[in-house]
């Protein structure tokens, strides 16, 4: 009987090995250039939305190479030799493919447009059971704050949050890509009713599995969602519950691998082609399944691993990019962990209520000396829906992150001509240790109305750039009031409402006196538009952002 077990059990080994064998591994190829594209950046809107073009010119962001697809000449060429192609990245030139075939993928490196290939998943035959996210959670629930909040006002009031909720600023507008590990009955849970009922799930795409049942998956980024987005008044408000969302699911909670990272390139490429303001990330590398991969300190520099370039390119072009530090403080490796680790990322500490810093929470700085993490929000016993789809506390960065990331889309929204550099800016600014920044919290706890008011005076990339003219109000709805600084003649002016393409929208010619009203322009399309006003042989423009009424 023992023999036979044993023959049993080399029959089962056996057999996982040679499936593995036949199972395919998982591959970065860096290109070397994109050459063969029939795309031109003077062409943008053949690959970015019109909504990614005016984040853009609004930041006064040029469209650049970066920006262009990756060859596909190249990728077609990869596809004919036998590779799966899963995804691709822009930014970083390259493609995740996927082939068994060890001899194919040797020769594909040799290439001529092939810079490098990299193994980022091997082909498993057992699968490592991991607890990524080191977090604990309650359903407890403790004393009730102010009505509207319930439990969540703790989270929100340590931000001075609630001075731009009273002034309507509760993200509305701003769109937010999630990028997480899953988003578990996001269709079902109440919290989410407000978000389903106005259609404010804008997308959704899963980089790990497309043929996934999307909303049966991990329930991390649902917990997440509900940090910002949930919305059952006198028990939980998020901190933006009247933005809109996309939910991309880039993380494999069953292993962890450098494809990983790549996933999450590209699901922020999608996010940024598709013009979102905001990526919340509560996620991070260093550590992997396969030890070769594991990222050293000295790659923690702010732009070395992958998931961190891509991180900063997307607040290069426009997003504003908020990553929880991490959960490593009382473990051996202690330190922040990828992309929080980016120049441009704000990288989210954990504290309580009383605003004292939690043990778990990831330390700084980033290798080099930058200030890392850069803020801290609520991440212990953070109110919000739990893993188990009921309201009750749960404790890790992964929640701090979004806290804040909420906050900052409000901030956007009562701020709409501040560039993300001013508003990160802002944000730090604000915090209550900015002038002694230390490793454990970075600034600080910001204090939004303090953020606002900087952002106020201080943005020098303002609507008021005319001499002689101003407008009122901005952004608008349907009618506008121009005034004349320097009424010097009677000479007649020409008003004109152009839109980003240069279309003329709306003419008309007024004498020029010292007000003019233009009354019944709430058919003029939504978004940027610029307003021409001719006078004296002199052109004066002015930005414009019409918005619903």
């Amino acid at each position: 009987m023992k023999k036979k077990w044993i023959f049993l059990l080399f029959t089962m080994l056996t057999g996982l090995f040679l499936s593995a064998q036949n199972q395919p591994n998982t591959y970065w190829v860096k290109l070397t250039d994109k050459k063969g594209t029939s795309y031109q950046i003077n062409q943008p809107e053949e690959f970015l939305s019109q909504r990614a073009i005016n984040r853009r010119i609004k930041q006064h962001i040029a469209v650049d190479e970066t920006d262009l697809p990756v060859s596909p000449v190249y990728l077609d060429s990869l596809r004919k030799l036998g590779l799966e192609l899963v995804h691709t990245s822009k930014w970083l030139n390259g493609a995740t493919v996927r082939t068994a075939d060890t001899v194919l993928i040797k020769s594909i490196a040799t290439l001529p447009f092939v810079q490098m290939v990299q193994l980022t998943k091997p082909a498993n035959i057992l699968k490592l059971v991991r607890n990524k996210f080191n977090e604990s959670e309650s359903e407890e629930i403790s004393a009730v704050s102010p009505l509207d909040y319930g439990n969540a006002y703790n989270q929100l009031s340590q931000l001075n949050g609630q001075y731009l909720h009273n002034q309507g600023f509760r993200g509305k507008g701003i769109q937010i890509a999630v990028l997480d590990a899953g988003f578990w009955h996001v269709d079902q849970i109440a919290a989410f009713d407000s978000l389903r009922n106005s259609n404010r799930i804008l997308g959704k795409r899963d980089f790990v599995n497309p043929k996934s049942d999307f909303y049966q998956q991990h329930t991390h980024g649902m917990s997440v969602l509900s940090c910002m987005g949930g919305n059952l008044p006198g028990s939980l408000i998020g901190t933006s519950p009247d933005a809109s969302f996309y939910l991309f699911r880039s993380e494999d909670v069953a292993t962890e691998y450098l494809v990983e990272e790549d996933n999450w390139v590209a699901a922020a490429e999608l996010a940024d082609s598709l013009g979102v303001d905001v990526i919340n990330s509560s996620l991070g590398y260093y550590d992997f399944d396969s030890p070769k991969m594991n990222h050293p300190f000295a790659d923690l520099d702010g732009k070395t691993t992958r998931v961190t370039q891509g991180a900063n390119m997307a607040f290069q072009k426009g997003i504003l990019v908020f990553s929880s530090a991490g959960n490593e403080g009382s473990n051996s490796w202690k330190r922040i962990i990828a992309p929080s680790d980016g120049e441009n990322v704000l990288a989210i500490a954990a504290v309580d209520k009383n605003g004292i810093r939690a043990s778990f929470s990831s330390v700084g700085p980033a290798f080099g000396g930058a200030v890392k993490p850069n803020v801290a929000a609520m991440g212990s016993a953070t109110y919000l829906v739990t893993s188990g789809g009921v309201l009750g506390t749960s404790s890790g960065t992964s929640f701090s992150s979004p806290v804040m990331a909420g906050m900052g889309a409000c901030l956007l929204q009562a701020n709409p001509w501040a560039n993300v550099k001013q508003v990160k800016m802002a944000i730090e600014q604000s915090a209550h240790q900015y002038s002694n920044p230390d490793s454990l919290l970075g600034y600080g706890i910001p204090d939004f109305e303090k953020a606002d008011k900087y952002l106020k005076v201080n943005s020098t990339n303002n609507l008021k750039t005319q001499k002689d003219w101003m407008v009122s109000p901005n952004p608008f709805s349907d009618y506008l009031l121009i005034q004349n600084m320097n009424p010097v003649s009677a000479d007649n002016c020409l008003i004109s409402i152009y839109n980003l393409q240069g279309i003329l929208l709306w003419k008309s010619a007024f004498k020029n006196t010292e007000e003019i009203l233009l009354n019944n322009l709430f058919n003029l399309p939504d978004g940027l538009l610029i307003l021409n006003i001719r006078s004296e042989g002199k052109d004066e423009r002015v930005k414009l952002l019409k918005i619903e009424r």
